[in-house]
């Protein structure tokens, strides 16, 4: 097999030529699919409102004909109780669900462009003190809420950058923020999902001082003229 050959679905329908069942290991993506933008949990939350959003991963993990079961990490019990309700027993997703889980959610999650992190802390210790997971979570925390600062023009601008940067300061100390990473590149080959650690980093980087550089008021004497 050629070291192209890893798609999921591709190795899954090998299996199935061969007649052999499927292990199916993280199906919440280290918990980003129970983690979900809010808008994408309310749309879950509207067609299944008793059930969690974990549960549309462990369902759609479990549908396919061959699977002989799903590992999930769990840390709490409220996790394996959820787990349990999932599958015992297993409702598989219906044509419609699917289409809604792949035309609709997944192409929402994809447009996002957020970081694919999933916090599992590999890329640690940075050898110049980065904190490079929380600094991920704290950006793809407000972008999955909608209080990303991006447009100047939006009338709660000046809110959300405030917000951000006063979270950033709380979550990360100064000292173990991205403006430190030098790029040596020691964290990439660590990562599983193969996220370009430093190019991220320099680009959160730059994002945040331009949210530094708007808040600033020019004197008087700098001020444009009108």
């Amino acid at each position: 097999m050629s070291d192209s050959n890893v798609d999921g679905s591709y190795l899954y329908a090998e299996l199935q030529k061969k007649g052999i069942q499927s292990v199916i290991m993280e199906p919440l993506l280290g918990g980003r699919l129970a983690n979900v933008p809010q808008f994408v949990a309310r749309a879950m939350k509207k067609r299944r409102p008793e059930k969690s959003v974990a549960s549309w991963a462990f369902r759609y993990a479990g549908t396919p004909e061959g699977v002989l079961t799903v590992l999930s990490g769990m840390t709490y019990m409220e996790h394996l109780k959820d787990n349990l309700l999932s599958f015992s027993p297993l409702e598989p997703c219906s044509d419609d669900e699917r289409t809604f889980l792949e035309d609709t959610m997944a192409k929402e999650l994809f447009q996002m462009e957020n970081i694919p992190c999933n916090d599992c802390k590999y890329c640690m210790p940075c050898p110049y003190g980065i904190d490079i997971p929380k600094i991920f979570t704290h950006y793809n925390k407000c972008k999955n809420e909608g209080t990303l600062p991006m447009n100047p023009e939006n009338k709660e601008y000046s809110k959300l950058r405030r917000n951000y940067l006063i979270g950033l300061d709380r979550t990360v100390p100064k000292l173990r923020q991205a403006s430190h990473c030098v790029g040596c590149g020691q964290c990439t080959p660590h990562c599983p999902q193969q996220i370009k650690i430093p190019e991220q980093l320099q680009k959160i980087d730059k994002f945040v001082e331009k949210l530094k550089l708007n808040g600033l008021e020019l004197p008087k004497h700098q001020a444009p003229e009108e």
